[in-house]
């Protein structure tokens, strides 16, 4: 199979099923910015595996997450009348519930909440971070779409907890290496 197909040389891009739409139609966006995170996730991994003390639970985790974020992906690549939606499996309930559970065992392995904490500390927390921020905006990209047309609405439900479970992963993960996180001093002051 090539790699390349010219079918989206001219700017726009097939739908899960035979629809085609521009490349910045937001349906695409926000499958878009859903593979972004998916790759970010894929880096903080890989920072992870270089710390000097593994933490093997988060890397599988992550790597649930990112077989997760493919099924996200393709519901978000479906409209909710494609002849192919039966094809693929939809975020729902019980995955926001999983990704719950998940939250409350990575938030039990960080120091209590006082403040906000800058977003830093190890490689990979601060890589978490980041991804915590992109899954943000894969959420406003959803909201946006759910403008124009319908989507599954579990995938803002499920992208909503995702980026408090990437939060917590980055507390942990600094707590797991023994960094204390820097706090918020309002206005810069010392």
């Amino acid at each position: 199979m090539k790699l390349y197909t010219r079918t989206g040389d001219k700017g726009e891009t097939g739908l899960y099923g035979t629809d085609r739409v521009s490349k910045a139609h937001p349906r695409v966006e926000a499958y878009g910015t859903v593979d972004e995170l998916n790759s970010i996730l894929g880096v903080a991994r890989a920072h992870l595996r270089g710390e000097s003390d593994p933490y093997p639970r988060l890397d599988a985790d992550l790597e649930y997450l990112q077989n997760a974020l493919f099924d996200l992906g393709a519901d978000l690549a479906t409209r909710n009348d494609s002849r192919y939606q039966a094809k693929l499996v939809r975020m729902d309930a019980e995955d926001s519930a999983t990704l719950e559970g998940l939250i409350d065992l990575y938030q039990a392995e960080a120091p209590a909440m006082t403040g906000f904490v800058h977003p830093g500390g190890t490689l990979a927390a601060a890589q978490l971070q980041v991804a915590r921020a992109v899954a943000r905006r894969a959420e406003r990209e959803v909201i946006r779409l759910g403008e124009l047309e319908e989507y599954n609405p579990e995938v803002k439900v499920y992208l909503n907890r995702l980026s408090d479970l990437l939060f917590a992963m980055a507390r942990a993960v600094n707590a797991h290496a023994g960094m204390t996180e820097d706090g918020w001093l309002v206005g810069g002051r010392r």
